[in-house]
């Protein structure tokens, strides 16, 4: 009888110790995949402020000079993840998302004529705080630059939507 309540109880024992450790390998797993998103984050956007001060240049793709698009293109492409060249194809790829949860990394688009304008310009989403959404992005006067896109009488007006491209 009392091998019986030793197996039952050794049993129980390792029973409860499998199932807590796969609990805790379920949230570890979760918890590391936010965190490598994360970092996958901070790493763009390390990344592209390496370009901060180059030169403007139409159609270009390389670091010496960008456009826009070509900008966002050439910065994603070092972390593997596909673009387009163009900034009206890039606004179709990912998932659009709602302003107010853009993260680093993530696209954001602007127009002429408000939500129903053509696609003119994008950026890369440098940080989304209380103190505003910033980009960092291929100005045709001022190069590779980092702007707050809500407080910018320019920029502001013109925001279309941002959108998520990172897998």
């Amino acid at each position: 009888m009392l091998k019986i309540e030793f197996k039952l109880l050794f049993f129980l024992g390792f029973f409860s110790f499998l199932t807590s450790s796969c609990v805790s390998t379920s949230k570890s797993s979760s918890s590391s995949k936010v965190s490598a998103e994360v970092k996958m984050r901070q790493n763009i956007i390390n990344y592209a402020k390496k370009y901060q001060g180059i030169k403007y240049k139409y159609a270009g793709k390389d670091p010496k000079g960008f456009d826009c698009s070509g900008f966002t293109y050439y910065v994603f492409k070092n972390f593997d993840v596909s673009l387009s060249g163009s900034s009206s194809a890039q606004s179709k790829q990912g998932k659009e998302i709602p302003l107010a949860k853009a993260q680093q990394g993530d696209l954001i688009f602007f127009g002429r004529n408000g939500r129903t304008g053509k696609i003119q310009h994008v950026g890369l989403v440098y940080k989304n705080t209380d103190e505003g959404l910033f980009m960092i992005h291929s100005s045709s006067k001022r190069g590779i630059v980092i702007d707050n896109v809500t407080t910018s009488k320019y920029w502001k007006p013109k925001i279309l939507y941002t959108r998520r491209v990172i897998p």
